[in-house]
């Protein structure tokens, strides 16, 4: 594959533009200048860097982000910062056939909510981990205004109904985790859904943040506002649909903002 497609494919913009910067020399490989644009590479497990930034080649881009609060999970933000303004150019430039270019968010957190959000260029496995057939779990820590009882927490594993849903929705799994905290594990993602099922229980969510898509969690060390690529077993255990693994952690701290 020639250079200068490789660059395009990991979005570091048209072909033109990875020409020049090939031809001005702001390209490396494996450490040593390259000058030739239409030199041929085995793109697979490809090092490079341009204009000092080291990349690596992906085919398809996977990642996880630890969203902060504060930002909108939009390329058209109203009146907060996009996600989409805590990666790199390249990420956001990716070519991607009949989508908007670069990488997509798998659904969406509200600004307020922390947590755990996908990103990825590959469609199907957008449409896979969207589908509300896949049962994909998605568990939440949740900070709430009154106290938890053993009543509200029976209540949304038994199904609540939401104002725009006759078909009552209910939590795969849920736990106390604190006098004013609880674990909630879905397997379906609906607008405010969280907020909404907490307040048909007759409670007020006061802080939100997903810990785990299906048997993975958000890296320990992942701070918010970064992010980083998926490996192969982290990519297969997101997808894990069904399973619920058992989680552990603190509960939020500090109030939705």
């Amino acid at each position: 594959m020639q250079l200068q497609d490789i660059l395009y494919s990991q979005g570091f913009g048209h072909r033109r533009v990875c020409l020049g910067l090939v031809q001005q020399g702001y390209v490396t490989v494996a450490g040593q200048p390259v000058d030739d644009p239409f030199q041929h590479y085995e793109p697979q497990g490809l090092q490079f860097t341009v204009e000092g930034v080291p990349w690596a080649y992906h085919e398809k881009a996977y990642l996880v982000l630890h969203k902060p609060a504060g930002y909108e999970c939009s390329q058209k933000p109203g009146a907060w910062p996009s996600i989409y303004t805590l990666l790199p150019a390249p990420l956001r430039q990716r070519p991607n056939k009949g989508l908007t270019p670069g990488v997509q968010a798998i659904g969406r957190l509200d600004q307020d909510t922390t947590g755990m959000l996908l990103l990825t260029d590959d469609g199907a496995f957008i449409h896979r981990m969207s589908s509300p057939k896949k049962h994909v779990a998605k568990v939440y820590e949740v900070g709430t205004a009154d106290p938890v009882d053993d009543q509200q927490v029976q209540k949304l594993l038994a199904g609540v109904v939401l104002d725009d849903d006759p078909k009552p929705v209910r939590a795969a799994a849920c736990e106390a985790t604190g006098s004013h905290s609880l674990r909630l594990t879905l397997l379906e993602g609906k607008y405010h859904q969280v907020k909404r099922m907490l307040a048909a229980v007759g409670n007020r969510v006061t802080a939100l943040h997903r810990s785990r898509i299906g048997a993975m969690a958000l890296p320990a060390d992942l701070l918010p506002g970064q992010w980083r690529w998926l490996d192969a077993a982290q990519l297969s255990a997101v997808a894990e649909s069904t399973k619920i693994a058992p989680v552990s952690g603190p509960p939020p701290a500090g109030p939705v903002r």
